[in-house]
């Protein structure tokens, strides 16, 4: 059986092949015959699962009665996640834009980090309750203590005037990267937290390969941004940007 069979091709590039052995064919014609034979054109599909954990269904439950416990109890509940990165600096970003004819915005050909400003790092924040988000520009390293000191200029910014009488407060985050359930940093990050605000801090990581659903990634929708713009805007029902 010919090797061609088994071979992901263009109709082009599977035209020039049959050319090689002298079966001169257009890509158009290869395309309609593809299409006679039930063939189109297909993007991967993610839905291959893998394995489940058998408390599965037990730890969202967990997760979802912790949620509903502090806000029954008007406790601030946030879901928090570091976002796509962005290069700072006059670099290509998809889409286009209307503009005088023959005058594109000119855009570095390399997308090198410029060593003076760097990259862009956003910090989310989204409060359950108030559904309202919070982001915090970091423009050096994603790391725990910047997670952490992301939370703390939210909750003096804004989630202190919103929840006046709040003692306790629920952060749900994905278990990897800067909210790490296993770093340490950001254990000692939260413990500082906790003493200087004097609230009582619960985090629930949720279970690897499932951060999809933690809340912030259904409320926060990154959006293109013109060329030379700090990063992609953010949609949110209210969205407060600060810049560390």
């Amino acid at each position: 059986m010919s090797p061609l069979r088994w071979t992901v091709k263009s109709t082009r590039a599977l035209a020039r092949e049959l050319a090689r052995t002298g079966r001169k064919v257009s890509a158009d014609t290869i395309a309609d015959l593809l299409r006679e034979e039930g063939f189109s054109l297909q993007a991967n599909a993610k839905t291959i699962e893998g394995s489940q954990h058998t408390e599965r269904d037990a730890q969202f439950r967990y997760l979802n009665e912790q949620a509903r416990d502090h806000r029954d109890a008007g406790q601030p509940v946030i879901s928090v996640d570091t976002k796509k990165k962005e290069l700072v600096g006059e670099f290509k970003n998809n889409g286009r834009q209307w503009r005088p004819a023959a005058d594109p915005v000119l855009v570095n050909v390399h997308d090198f980090v410029d060593p003076q400003l760097g990259k862009a790092v956003p910090y989310g924040i989204y409060d359950l309750t108030a559904n309202t988000g919070w982001v915090n520009v970091g423009t050096d390293h994603d790391t725990a203590a910047f997670a952490v000191e992301s939370i703390r200029r939210w909750w003096s910014g804004q989630g202190r005037a919103a929840y006046p009488q709040a003692t306790r407060l629920l952060i749900t985050a994905d278990a990897g990267g800067s909210n790490g359930y296993r770093t340490r940093a950001r254990k000692l990050e939260l413990a500082r937290l906790a003493a200087g605000t004097g609230l009582t801090i619960t985090v629930c990581h949720l279970p690897p390969g499932t951060s999809k659903w933690n809340k912030i990634e259904h409320r926060f929708v990154d959006v293109g941004t013109p060329p030379g713009v700090v990063g992609d805007a953010w949609l949110s029902p209210t969205l407060v940007v600060t810049n560390n």
